[in-house]
């Protein structure tokens, strides 16, 4: 899997939702290798967006579309300042319900001195995880270049997610949280995305938009 993250200030989210409407009907029949897509916008107006595709190089076609490069364009000047881009090839996904289900997305990056070792440690799983946190509904992990790495949780609900971010931790969890501190530069971020808007090939074939 390749995946793509976006991130910017904007001033007007539903402007940007109808350009990923216009997206999603005129130019995803032409996107060969895309999975899905995750946007959403913080309480403070940063809009992040995970776009999922099977493969690099059909991301990289996709980008090289005259007709994606002038959506593109015109999409850009909703943004207030730069627009940054972290790609990735070394994902991790954790599925047990329907992502695009989810009524409250976590957006976490941040950055390790070793690459390899954080990768491992967010692995790491107790087997009655899906007991703890039955709110959970899949994590995708993303490792970008010089250790920066990108983590997106989705939770049934941000209630559901609270009460149970709240209770204690099981000891082997709070042991990896131990080593990955070891290994971090600086606290990672959270963006926390309440306003979040889910497409899929599905979905824009019907030309619909799911929206929690």
């Amino acid at each position: 899997m390749f995946v793509q993250v976006i991130k910017g200030k904007v001033n007007d989210a539903s402007a940007v939702r109808g350009s990923l409407e216009t997206w999603a009907r005129d130019l995803a029949p032409g996107a060969e290798g895309w999975l899905g897509s995750t946007t959403g916008v913080t309480d403070d107006g940063t809009l992040i967006a995970v776009a999922r595709f099977d493969t690099e190089e059909h991301a990289r076609r996709n980008s090289d579309r005259p007709e994606q490069g002038q959506w593109w364009a015109a999409t850009e000047r909703l943004f207030d300042g730069d627009v940054t881009f972290e790609e990735s090839t070394e994902v991790d996904d954790f599925v047990v319900g329907d992502p695009d289900s989810a009524g409250f997305v976590q957006v976490m990056q941040g950055q390790v001195t070793d690459p390899v070792r954080s990768r491992e440690l967010m692995r790491q799983r107790p087997a009655d995880f899906r007991q703890l946190r039955p709110d959970i509904l899949a994590i995708l992990g993303l490792a970008h270049q010089d250790g920066r790495w990108t983590s997106v949780a989705y939770f049934t609900s941000e209630a559901e997610a609270r009460q149970h971010e709240s209770q204690e931790p099981p000891a082997e969890f709070v042991e990896m949280m131990k080593q990955m501190t070891a290994i971090s530069v600086g606290p990672p971020t959270f963006h926390d995305l309440r306003q979040v808007w889910f497409q899929s090939p599905d979905s824009a074939r019907k030309g619909a938009m799911a929206d929690h």
